[in-house]
């Protein structure tokens, strides 16, 4: 297959007997890159191309791409028997050649499956600066992480704050209305906010019950809309706005009734 790397008792390789074929022609290296993210779970396709990153590149002729860097132990790991980057290390390098939704998604289908290290991410980001990905995984955090400040109380105080200095009609929190409490509740336009905070939303099960919740309120004749904690952070004004103008085309349009 290649220098030194041999196939024995089969004539075709899966895909994963190819990747650890380009592993082992140039050892000592670990698949790395689009190799990586695919074995990490992080891709919606294969990539035809295999990726390795060794300590030593050597010029010669490869059918797989091959990546020069000094990996520390803890950015080694193993997936499926194969040497690979670590999972956090797989989401930097990607990054360098990713767009920022993309970095973000990868980050989010990791801690979906349980395998993102918030502080492994971080340590990492401490030791590499100066990598091409650093930008945009710092930026996917950014948007991605719970700002610790923002508990559900922390989060209806700074929203209600927003509201009274923008001038809106106040709504009433934590609010009853077709078998569904709702966070922020203007009754007169039947239009109702929800703020999402991880830690009350953050599972699978929520993930479900919400879209549900949303489909009943809709059936009901209300409307709703969803503000994280790092978009109220991020971007007030916005938010405020987008409300401002929710409520002017319910009071427009005439709101239905109960």
């Amino acid at each position: 297959m290649h220098r030194g790397v041999y196939v024995v008792g089969q004539r075709r390789l899966t895909w994963h007997g190819w990747c650890m074929a380009a592993v082992l022609a140039s050892a000592p290296s670990v698949a790395s890159h689009l190799s990586a993210a695919w074995l990490w779970g992080l891709l919606r396709s294969r990539p035809g191309t295999n990726h390795v990153t060794c300590r030593n590149g050597r010029r010669a002729e490869r059918s797989f791409v091959m990546h020069v860097a000094d990996l520390a132990r803890v950015d080694l790991a193993r997936r499926d028997g194969i040497p690979v980057t670590s999972l956090s290390r797989t989401i930097l390098d990607v990054a360098a050649t990713s767009r920022p939704r993309t970095v973000r998604r990868h980050i989010q289908v990791a801690d979906d499956e349980g395998l993102f290290d918030l502080r492994e991410m971080e340590d990492l980001l401490e030791r590499t600066k100066g990598h091409r990905g650093q930008a945009k995984v710092r930026a996917a955090l950014a948007l991605y992480e719970e700002n610790p400040a923002f508990t559900r109380s922390g989060l209806e105080r700074r929203f209600l704050e927003l509201v009274r200095e923008a001038g809106l009609p106040v709504p009433a929190m934590n609010h009853f209305v077709a078998g569904y409490e709702i966070d922020a509740w203007w009754e007169a336009e039947r239009f109702g906010v929800e703020l999402d905070a991880y830690e009350t939303h953050g599972s699978r099960l929520s993930f479900e019950e919400d879209r549900m919740r949303d489909d009943g309120l809709l059936q009901a004749g209300i409307e709703t809309t969803r503000v994280t904690g790092p978009r109220l952070e991020r971007e007030p004004r916005a938010v405020v706005d987008s409300i401002r103008r929710h409520l002017a085309r319910r009071r427009g349009a005439g709101a239905p009734g109960a």
